[in-house]
């Protein structure tokens, strides 16, 4: 599952959940691969993630290497901050492991 997939999930589903996101990652196996970089892609996708999640679930896997703690001003700009964003959403993928919900603790 790639993180920009995670960063849309929650678990609002189940019962006595009011937010459920974001959802913590159990990592088993993570897989780092090559995507073709699209910055125009990126910088519309941008404004829909929720950035603080996409750290920790980075974080969680290990990877949260050069990845700024905050979206720069003027981000659509910035060459270098597209490929870092790119590499989360699209590079880093979870092969095998649990989401975790937030509020429950429910594998």
């Amino acid at each position: 599952m790639k993180l920009l997939t995670h960063n849309m999930l929650s678990s609002r589903a189940i019962k006595h959940v009011k937010e459920g996101f974001p959802l913590q990652i159990e990592a088993r196996d993570v897989k780092v691969s090559e995507a073709e970089f699209n910055p125009d892609f990126i910088s519309k996708i941008i404004p829909k993630v929720d950035w603080d999640a996409l750290r920790r679930a980075v974080e969680q896997l290990g990877h949260l290497d050069d990845l700024p703690a905050t979206v720069p001003q003027g981000f659509e700009n910035n060459p270098d901050f597209l490929k870092q964003a790119h590499h989360a959403l699209y590079e880093i993928e979870l092969i095998n492991g649990n989401l975790i919900c937030p509020e429950t603790g429910r594998k």
